[in-house]
């Protein structure tokens, strides 16, 4: 069974491998207002609309959001593995869920309170600048992903997603990676097929 000294060596391991260097007092506050659940694929996390008094970390697997438009197709908004947030719209400041969050492999996310984390993230200067950094790094991929479908043609997005999301091309299903890339499965396996053809040459 996994137990608390468990998830402090996962949360410190992870936070070294993203340059963070949290310490262990920092993760034991953590942990203390969180709870870790494990969804198997293809299961919601958090639903659009849904209150947003929590929020999630992805300590394994990947997880990813999605809305759907007025005609019903699924589009892929984003993707979060191991070190990502995941149903953030709570700590973005939002009153209730932006998108819907699931499980595209069997996930552990630890789910922990908004508020709390706020608190203790405005107690603590590195946090703080911690933050700052996040909130920075979600307004740069903003920026690039709408100069991606302005500027971009689907070859160039396509790229550019492997190079944000190192490593999950393999992990992911096609049809999620063409809806975030806003083409169809079809020309996607076109575009894999060219670079495969390219290497090989």
């Amino acid at each position: 069974m996994m137990d608390k000294n468990y998830f402090i060596s996962q949360l410190k391991e992870l936070s070294q491998n993203l340059g963070m260097g949290l310490s262990e007092e920092i993760l034991e506050k953590v942990i203390a207002f969180s709870r870790f659940r494990v969804f198997s694929k293809g299961e919601i996390i958090a639903r659009e609309g849904d209150p947003v008094s929590v929020a999630g970390i992805v300590l394994s697997g990947v997880v990813r959001s999605y809305y759907v438009d007025k005609d019903g197709n699924d589009i892929t908004q984003w993707f979060s593995a191991e070190g990502n947030w995941c149903a953030d719209s709570g700590m973005l400041g939002f009153d209730e869920m932006k998108a819907n969050w699931e499980a595209i492999e069997d996930a552990t996310v630890m789910i922990f309170d908004v508020k709390q984390m706020k608190e203790l993230i405005m107690s603590d200067e590195r946090l703080k600048n911690l933050w700052i950094e996040v909130l920075e790094s979600g307004m740069r991929y903003k920026v690039y992903r709408e100069n991606g479908f302005l500027i971009e043609n689907a070859t160039e997005r396509y790229l550019s997603f492997r190079k944000r999301y190192p490593g999950l091309s393999d992990r992911v299903p096609l049809r999620y990676i063409a809806t975030y890339l806003g083409i169809t499965p079809e020309s996607l396996s076109r575009i894999r097929s060219a670079m495969k053809e390219k290497t090989t040459e």
